[in-house]
């Protein structure tokens, strides 16, 4: 009996991974064409980047309040809801576009909007594995949710290129509707084990403040991942605005071609990386997997900016995207095991809004760091340009180079700093398994 639930749960955790595989896979293709068109249209670094501050800052600012509204609502519901909101937002923007009134502004209200209903989504899919799966098997199952992550993001930027010359942005984003569709009907089609959810007696107790603040409590009752929040706090500040400026370093001396061809080897690196998780599981030492990757990540952030190389670049980029994977899995398998499954909703909703908080301010500064401190710098001639010009180069895009080289010399510091807390690198022995 026991062995048949534990395949009814992983048969419901695949048709549901399959829908949201291909709305992924469509919304990445959303992404590339809408950053193309804003990029081409204004020119400007600090307006790309703040695409980037609309799909997060709506996240940070919902989040523990959707998550404690997941542990009362119906996950499936909260996720057909999410995914259907997402798709109207982005309907609109096709609609726009259609009718010749699409402006930038439209784009960031549709980007807030869209995040607004992923804030829901996310917490209430990450909350709904744990139901399906066994607890071996978190770590492959972790690896397959960022899989199609990984798919999309080595498909979305070819396949969107061709498809923005072919059928236009209209195009693109009609066939986005179209996915989120198709991931609406697998939900649809499937019914997920009942959780032990807030009930009407309790709502009537507990207020959804006090349910969003205990979030927060049963974190900060826990040293160990007060410690992992602020590890991910660091690392997302450095990687937001190297994710940020990637782009625009590309374009800088290479064609929108070749930076498609870039993109496609960073999601062939998801790809494999995603892969390796997913038939791995992870290292014995979740924590120790953290730590490695992170550092692998930073010296890539590093050699990205040494020079204006394609295929140094090319590499660069394929191997922080391979790591990728490995290493945000590690950090979900943990919070999945020390969190009790009736209170991940809010409790991962609180994680992601304090990880991510940093976020903001990474998009916000990125654009002017550029524009007005170290491209100067970094011009023909420009104060470093006899210096460290001679070593990274001058010119056009060697400012973005200049602020690469220094986010991974000092990113490099984090994993340094944090195995020198005992809390954080002992969390797995310290903290109890919950399910």
């Amino acid at each position: 009996m026991a062995k048949h639930s534990t395949n009814a749960g992983m048969r419901v955790f695949i048709i549901i991974w399959v829908g949201q595989l291909v709305s992924v896979i469509g919304s990445g293709l959303t992404t590339f064409a809408l950053n193309v068109w804003v990029y081409q249209h204004t020119g400007s670094v600090t307006q790309f980047a703040l695409i980037s501050l609309c799909n997060q800052l709506p996240l940070i600012l919902i989040s523990p309040l959707a998550g404690a509204l997941v542990d009362r609502w119906n996950r499936r519901w909260s996720m057909i809801i999410s995914d259907a909101g997402a798709g109207l937002s982005i309907m609109a923007i096709a609609l726009l576009f259609a009718l010749g009134r699409l402006e930038i502004w439209h784009i960031y209200i549709a980007c807030a909007t869209s995040a607004t209903f992923s804030a829901f989504q996310w917490p209430a899919y990450s909350a709904a594995i744990p139901l399906l799966v066994p607890k071996q098997h978190l770590g492959r199952v972790s690896g397959m949710t960022q899989l199609g992550e990984s798919v999309a993001q080595l498909i979305s930027p070819v396949l969107g290129g061709v498809l923005l010359m072919a059928i236009q942005l209209q195009g693109v984003l009609l066939i986005d509707v179209a996915t989120f569709l198709f991931s609406l009907v697998t939900l649809f089609l499937v019914r997920f084990p009942n959780a032990k959810t807030t009930t009407t007696g309790e709502v009537g107790k507990t207020s959804l403040l006090q349910e969003v603040a205990y979030g927060w409590n049963y974190i900060t009752a826990r040293p160990g991942l007060v410690g992992l929040l602020i590890f991910f706090v660091a690392d997302n500040f450095f990687t937001a605005i190297f994710t940020v400026l990637f782009t625009p370093l590309v374009l800088s001396f290479a064609s929108p071609a070749i930076l498609g061809t870039i993109l496609s080897i960073e999601g062939l690196g998801l790809l494999l990386g995603s892969l390796v998780i997913s038939t791995w599981g992870g290292p014995t030492r979740l924590i120790q997997g953290l730590f490695v990757f992170q550092m692998l990540a930073s010296l890539c952030i590093l050699v990205d900016g040494l020079r204006p190389s394609v295929p140094l670049v090319a590499l660069a980029t394929f191997l922080f995207s391979f790591g990728a994977p490995i290493f945000n899995s590690c950090s979900h398998v943990i919070w999945q095991k020390k969190v009790a499954i009736k209170l991940q909703g809010r409790v991962f909703a609180v994680r992601r809004t304090i990880a991510c908080i940093s976020l903001p301010l990474a998009y916000l500064i990125a654009g002017p760091l550029v524009e007005r401190v170290f491209q100067p710098l970094m011009a023909v001639n420009g104060p470093l340009a006899s210096s460290i010009g001679q070593l990274i180069g001058v010119g056009p895009g060697r400012g973005i180079g200049l602020l690469f080289v220094v986010l991974g010399a000092v990113s490099i510091l984090i994993p340094i700093v944090a195995y020198q807390y005992p809390r954080l690198r002992f969390v797995e022995n310290e903290l109890p398994d919950q399910i």
